[in-house]
């Protein structure tokens, strides 16, 4: 605010020290002045970006965390109904603009309301009928840049939700990239993002057109303004009411007012932009999870046997409320025994093990672990307790040691020792040896480096490191060739000792052993018993299940 001022100051001094003969000693004492004030500005806008960079990273970053931890957070169902792509286009580019918004927007809208509010008080100070004038144009540009900063803000909803849905739309096609291949996908797939893109740009084209109008608007106003200052101010030096001096202070602290009016309306454009993508931020933090992860009752080690019952279940998943899955189911399984649950495809069986690890509630029903329902125990405590190994085990992007360890409460204390001996009764010790890297080889994403054989057994390994008192297997040999197969038949088999198993089968030949079968259709238990009283029924829905398979294999 001094250096226009100042200048005005000095072509004063000019005109006055020529008439003088002072004018070198006079020019010197301000420029030296003004030097001061330069250095001392310099170094407070230094100091301004500085910490406006690294408080912008740490919201972000705090915000980020905050985002992240709620989704992980949320129940099984709300995945159901939320793309993975929008989430992260939430994580990523909203709170990106969030904390821009919030960091240096602030600070640069900080900087303009004290420059437009200093910068108008000085215009008074210099000349207050100039300045009557140039404040006639402000209540027509307030009204403007409210309307505007309106229609930004519902603009940039539309173009954050077009964009979510152009990365889902890349999420997931990346993320299945052999299935895109092997049918030749790859230009449908193209043309469908480009679609989606386009909706982007139209959006943003509408947004463009509306901050092209105000720009040009605001520019014209800030010329005409101008243009009336030097013809008010022309007039006023004729009858000696102001000098040259002051006009040329008052011309650039027109100027300075007019930009940083101009930052004014960037600010509140850019914040606009921001409220539009907070509503959606907040919607994931403020979220709280339908199942809970930290509440509920903990027993100790010692009190857990894991007998399970499945008392009257009437379940249907959230996302597909009209289609019933179980309709009052029942089924017990004794502490350490092992119960096998064959079924048509889509009969239900994966669900079982989806409800005993609390992913869902039934609508009507309990599931009970040794007498006690589990929604009234801690969720993290009961999916400690119950280990999974799954038709197409999922291994994450780091190394095969990682993978292993991810089941343990805390990997950090697990021994390399620990590790070799969950490999080797895994049956994986052998193909992980065989590797340059050993236990350091990274698997890729999803484990896509690895055979499923092979990424099945360090899925039983990642079990076995866990020592679950409840094991659910879901199909777990059913992708598997007969070599891998009987290999991890074999890891299997050392996993169930000692723990009470629930075996979701598809070949039905590898049941033969299991203390209790049943027979899952029509969203209830129609057969349940060992394989030779089963197999013992003449019309038996699992004798035929058995029959069909042995047709099938012949």
């Amino acid at each position: 605010m001094a250096v226009p001022y100042s200048m005005g100051r000095v072509i004063d001094t000019i005109y006055s020290a020529v008439e003088q003969g002072n004018l070198i000693d006079n020019l010197k004492w301000i420029c030296k002045i003004l030097v001061v004030v330069f250095i001392v500005g310099g170094c407070a806008n230094a100091g301004r970006v500085y910490l406006m960079q690294m408080s912008g990273q740490r919201i972000v970053n705090r915000l980020r965390n905050a985002v992240f931890g709620s989704i992980l957070k949320q129940e099984t169902a709300f995945f159901d109904k939320t793309r993975t792509g929008e989430l992260i286009n939430r994580l990523s580019a909203d709170t990106a603009l969030v904390g821009y918004a919030v960091t240096e927007n602030i600070s640069d809208g900080l900087r303009s309301t004290v420059a437009v509010i200093a910068g108008v008080g000085m215009m008074f100070y210099v000349s207050p009928q100039l300045a009557s004038i140039v404040l006639t144009v402000v209540p027509p540009i307030s009204m403007i840049g409210i309307l505007y900063g309106r229609y930004v803000r519902k603009i940039t909803k539309r173009v954050q939700d077009a964009l979510a849905k152009s990365t889902e739309v890349a999420e997931e096609k990346i993320g299945n990239i052999r299935t895109v291949k092997a049918f030749a996908k790859e230009d449908n797939e193209c043309k469908r993002y480009a679609e989606k893109i386009a909706i982007v740009v139209n959006l943003a084209k509408q947004e463009s057109l509306a901050k092209a109008a105000f720009f040009g608007s605001m520019g014209m106003a800030g010329n005409l303004v101008v243009l009336s200052v030097l013809y008010g101010g022309g007039m006023m030096m004729e009858s000696a009411h102001i000098t040259v001096g002051d006009l040329s202070a008052f011309m650039l602290y027109t100027g300075w007012v007019a930009m940083s009016l101009g930052g004014l309306t960037s600010f509140y454009s850019e914040l606009m932009k921001a409220i539009g993508a907070t509503s959606r931020l907040w919607e994931l933090v403020d979220r709280k999870p339908e199942i809970a992860i930290d509440v509920g009752h903990v027993p100790t080690a010692a009190s857990v046997l894991g007998a399970i019952k499945f008392n009257d279940i009437q379940f249907a998943y959230p996302s597909r409320l009209d289609v019933q899955v179980f309709s009052n189911l029942s089924l017990s399984v004794p502490a350490g025994s092992i119960t096998a649950v064959v079924g048509s495809s889509g009969s239900g069986k994966s669900t079982l093990g989806s409800l005993l690890l609390r992913l869902y509630d039934p609508n009507q029903g309990s599931v009970t672990i040794d007498g006690e329902d589990i929604r009234n125990l801690n969720p993290q405590w009961l999916r400690t307790y119950v280990g999974t190994v799954s038709q197409e085990p999922i291994l994450f992007s780091c190394s095969i040691r990682d993978n292993i360890t991810y089941g343990a409460a805390d990997p950090s204390v697990i021994s390399i020792d620990k590790i070799i001996q969950a490999a080797k009764e895994a049956n994986a010790l052998d193909f992980i040896q065989s590797f340059p890297d050993g236990f350091e080889t990274v698997v890729g994403e999803r484990g896509v480096m690895l055979s499923g054989g092979q990424r099945q057994r360090i899925a039983i390994a990642r079990a076995l490191i866990k020592d679950p008192k409840i094991l659910l297997l879901d199909e777990a040999t059913s992708a598997l060739d007969a070599e891998s197969e009987s290999l991890v038949q074999e890891a299997l088999e050392r996993l169930m000792i000692g723990r009470t198993v629930i075996t979701i089968a598809h070949r039905l030949s590898t049941i033969k052993n299991a203390d209790t079968i049943a027979v899952l259709n029509n969203g209830a238990i129609v057969e349940q018993g060992s394989y030779e009283s089963l197999m013992a029924i003449p019309s038996g829905m699992f004798r035929k299940l058995v029959e069909k398979q042995t047709i099938v294999a012949r």
